[in-house]
């Protein structure tokens, strides 16, 4: 019993340290850049807002938006990934595996190329549709057969929805070159240049998706165990699998949604989070969620500095950083329940 409540005041310690690391990552996302801006600005920018003042305008039109969409993102594919992860038992899955970016990217560049849609407000909800739909086909392919869903089957489907949609995507840009200059940039993956009004529309689908992948952790647990044991105990299996995969497509197709091909945070963060505090899911998501801000904070930062004074997409960032630690999760074998 002791045992137990020093582990649980240990990981709610953690939380509340983890909270703190959001917060200064969040502070240091809008204070450094090519216009350093001191941390009494920023708050007075906030509660007294000065329109000819520089720096002023500089953090509510621009700082300000930049960071609260990067949070909401890491958060959001950090979520998908432990939530992918569990759903396929698979420790290389990620969103992306889903076929959720593929298909946000093949809808954006048919919506370009065939259409002329050059406004982000418009890619946002073309790439919110791509999502769900690829996302839909996964799941459906996933399930067909006797068997139903099992996560050899949904790895296969989405690997094969993901070639697919890339093989058009990239058809469709060797046909139309105007059109890849157009949405190149958010191709690479960016939260710079996103406005509040972008991340609005999609926000009330990722809140209500965390608030409940935050509710499903404890039937998580028990569908880790095996799926004779889990129906055993009263679990049903199909609906906890088919709930998660909504979560996934409203967390991650939203997340590409507002700022395009961002990939790596769902792989990287989940890992992280089990390594520290364990294979519990009641803590895995809310740790993966602060832990995915704060990374994605962080890589935004690094993106400002890299090549100064120009920017690097933040997509090209977190794939530095993620790519070796694809390789080391490869060769290792670990496993999610590890």
């Amino acid at each position: 019993m002791k045992s137990l409540l020093s582990r649980k005041s240990y990981k709610i310690i953690s939380i509340i340290f983890s909270f703190f690391l959001f917060v200064f990552t969040f502070l240091l996302s809008i204070t450094l850049g090519q216009t350093p801006i001191p941390l009494d600005t920023v708050f007075d920018a906030i509660f007294n807002y000065d329109g000819s003042i520089t720096e002023h305008i500089i953090i509510t039109t621009s700082r300000l938006s930049r960071a609260l969409i990067a949070a909401v993102i890491g958060s959001s594919l950090a979520i998908a990934g432990a939530l992918m992860q569990a759903l396929t038992k698979n420790p290389l899955a990620a969103p992306d595996i889903f076929g959720i970016n593929a298909g946000a990217l093949f809808f954006i560049v048919v919506s370009v190329t065939f259409f002329s849609v050059s406004s982000l407000v418009h890619y946002m909800w073309i790439a919110f549709l791509g999502a769900g739909i690829s996302g839909g086909l996964v799941y459906l392919l996933g399930s067909l057969g006797k068997d139903g869903l099992s996560p050899v089957k949904i790895v296969l489907a989405g690997a094969a929805i993901t070639a697919l949609f890339v093989s058009f995507t990239q058809g469709l840009l060797v046909i139309d070159e105007q059109g890849l200059q157009s949405v190149l940039f958010w191709l690479a993956g960016s939260v710079a240049g996103r406005s509040i009004d972008m991340l609005l529309p999609v926000l009330p689908f990722i809140i209500s998706a965390g608030i409940v992948a935050l509710f499903l952790g404890g039937s998580i647990n028990i569908l880790m165990s095996g799926e004779d044991v889990a129906k055993s105990l009263g679990q049903k299996t199909g609906l906890i699998k088919a709930v998660m995969g909504i979560i996934i497509i409203f967390l991650a197709g939203g997340s590409v949604a507002v700022a395009g091909s961002i990939g790596f945070i769902g792989l990287i963060v989940p890992h992280m989070v089990r390594g520290l505090f364990g294979s519990d899911y009641r803590w895995i998501i809310p740790f993966s969620a602060l832990f995915g801000a704060s990374l994605l904070l962080l890589a935004d930062v690094a993106a400002r500095f890299v090549i100064m004074p120009q920017e690097m997409p933040i997509g090209v960032m977190t794939a530095l950083l993620g790519t070796p630690f694809f390789i080391y999760i490869a060769r290792r074998g670990l496993k999610i329940n590890d």
